[in-house]
């Protein structure tokens, strides 16, 4: 699927961005005292608890699987199996999302797998809405 640059397609998180060229993006922040690098807009550490010492930063594309599952039932219309997965992102920081283009098998599943984020546009679940911008993880 394409991903829409027209800016159409509402994100489906707060952290999800569009850079000026229409490209999306994750958006972080990181700490200028103790430099961890946290998902979405923070104004405290919660590492080192320095207060208004946190920039806005774009989040790393690229990672390694933490964890994960394989998900065997969800909400109607959601296809089944697949494999939710926890990134530690090269920045240092965390992010939870879906794995693509893997066998959701657990036996075939490796830790510490190289992946980077794609950006998709998805429909909602039993509607026939306008679709939203997300983001996946693929192996890399």
């Amino acid at each position: 699927m394409t991903i829409d640059t027209t800016g159409d397609a509402p994100p489906i998180v707060p952290f999800l961005k569009r850079a000026a060229n229409g490209l999306p993006y994750l958006a972080g922040s990181r700490c200028e005292a103790c430099g961890h690098v946290f998902v979405g807009e923070r104004t405290v550490c919660a590492k080192c608890a320095a207060r208004d010492r946190m920039v806005a930063v774009r989040l790393a594309e690229t990672g390694k699987l933490y964890d994960f599952t394989v998900v065997h039932r969800s909400f109607p219309g959601v296809k089944t199996p697949f494999v939710d997965a926890i990134v530690d992102l090269d920045d240092g920081s965390h992010i939870k999302g879906t794995l693509l283009d893997v066998d959701p098998d657990p036996k075939t599943i490796a830790f510490d797998l190289p992946v980077r984020i794609v950006y998709r546009e998805a429909a909602p679940v039993n509607t026939g809405g306008k679709p939203y911008l997300t983001y996946f993880f693929v192996p890399a």
